[in-house]
C-alpha cells in the first residue's frame, strides 16, 4: 500500500547537546508532529536519503495518521516541532500541501 504524501516539510534534527536524538532517524520514522499545542502521529519519508543524522536538515514527506483533523489548519510556511513524547528532537516548516485533502476524504470514507 502506498503511503500518502500529505505534506512536504523541511526538518532540522536537533543535536544531542540541543536535546535531540543521539542516533539517526530512518525512513518510516514515526514521531509526533506538534503544532497548535497538540501532538499528532506522522510517518516520515526522506526522499533524498535513507537516514538523517542529528544536526542535519532534510526534506521530508509526512503521512498524517488522522489527515481529516488537519485540513484547513496546516498551511505553507507553518512552523512545527518533531517530538518523541515530551522531548523535542526537531523543528521544521511546511513547504507544500500535497495530498492532505485527498487523504482526508479517503480516511473519512473508510471510517
Amino acid at each position: 500500500m502506498k503511503i500518502p504524501r500529505d505534506i512536504e516539510v523541511e526538518i532540522y534534527f536537533l543535536m544531542p547537546e540541543e536535546g535531540g536524538r543521539s542516533t539517526p532517524a530512518y525512513n518510516k520514522y514515526r514521531p509526533q508532529f506538534y503544532y497548535n499545542n497538540s501532538d499528532w502521529d506522522a510517518q516520515h519519508e526522506y526522499p533524498d536519503k535513507e537516514k538523517v543524522y542529528p544536526g542535519e536538515t532534510v526534506r521530508a514527506y509526512l503521512a498524517l495518521m488522522s489527515p481529516q483533523e488537519h485540513v484547513g489548519k496546516i498551511h505553507e510556511g507553518m512552523e512545527f516541532l518533531i517530538r518523541e513524547g515530551a522531548r523535542t528532537v526537531g523543528k521544521g516548516i511546511v513547504t507544500k500541501i500535497l495530498e492532505l485533502e485527498a487523504s482526508a476524504k479517503r480516511h473519512t470514507t473508510n471510517t
